[in-house]
């Protein structure tokens, strides 16, 4: 059966998973105890705040054990566990893990033997601590698989939308605990309240719709981010994973297809 482990459950991870699912590739996602996704309506961690989840119409589930990630994927949904130094995973049967966790810095993915380790982003590098590696950077190269180069290094700068590009994320200016005053989903106003932190406020730099929004009562780092603004106001934007994700997923799938003995696997199995 080919299965793959998925590190990190935030929207790029989950745009990576819904791609896998659609294919008919077994997914199963590893989180920590504390996840930070921001756009959580598109994102499988979620389901470690509120056990069962539904991202673009495929389920996810928390799960705490071997039989119960087994029941899950027999029920056609995905397996979301805490088990961030993959202790339960590295009991199992894996095909490919890839490591989304996207944090930006040269890290090991696993010390487990499978067929095929892919790195997404940077601080990957073939040879070294992965097979691929998937490019994240917008541009020519978003969604390529590279096999003996790493991907190009963290710019720091959100994606342009309409004239907005900094200002659209939202960050921690303090460490403290993060307090919400409204939801994803929300139109607000420039200099509308979003959140505070401690009794710092967090006010919307521009009209904009809340497409991401950190989990109240979370305690965060200065610098985090905490929320993200979209200035194109489309409710849509909420429930949807992003084209980047889907592009990066599209990476994974061809790095995955292009080993003989993982491709002959997918296809004996039932397609979902």
């Amino acid at each position: 059966m080919l299965r793959v482990i998925i590190r990190g459950g935030g929207d790029l991870a989950s745009g990576i998973a819904v791609r896998l699912y659609r294919s008919g590739i077994k997914v199963i996602i590893t989180e920590i105890r504390q996840p930070l996704a921001v756009r959580r309506f598109v994102s499988f961690a979620e389901a470690v705040y509120k056990q069962d989840v539904s991202v673009e119409d495929i389920p996810g589930r928390l799960v705490a054990n071997k039989n119960s990630i087994e029941k899950c994927l027999s029920d056609g949904g995905i397996p979301i566990i805490i088990d961030e130094e993959l202790n339960l995973i590295s009991q199992m049967d894996i095909s490919a893990i890839i490591d989304a966790r996207m944090l930006k810095q040269k890290t090991i993915i696993c010390a487990i033997d499978t067929p095929l380790k892919i790195g997404i982003g940077p601080g990957f590098f073939p040879g070294e601590n992965c097979d691929c590696v998937i490019e994240t950077k917008r541009g020519p190269y978003l969604g390529r698989v590279f096999w003996n180069n790493p991907a190009e290094s963290d710019s720091g700068i959100p994606e342009k939308v309409a004239e907005f590009e900094n200002e659209r994320v939202l960050r921690a200016p303090e460490a403290g605990v993060f307090k919400t005053r409204v939801s994803i989903g929300d139109v607000l106003e420039k200099g509308d309240l979003m959140a505070t932190i401690n009794i710092t406020a967090i006010r919307a730099p521009f009209r904009g719709l809340v497409r991401g929004l950190l989990h109240d009562g979370l305690v965060v780092f200065a610098g985090l981010k905490v929320g993200d603004l979209d200035p194109r106001c489309d409710p849509l934007l909420c429930t949807l994973v992003s084209d980047k994700a889907l592009a990066i997923g599209g990476g994974v799938l061809e790095a995955i297809l292009s080993k003989n003995e993982l491709r002959e696997m997918l296809g004996s199995e039932k397609m979902i």
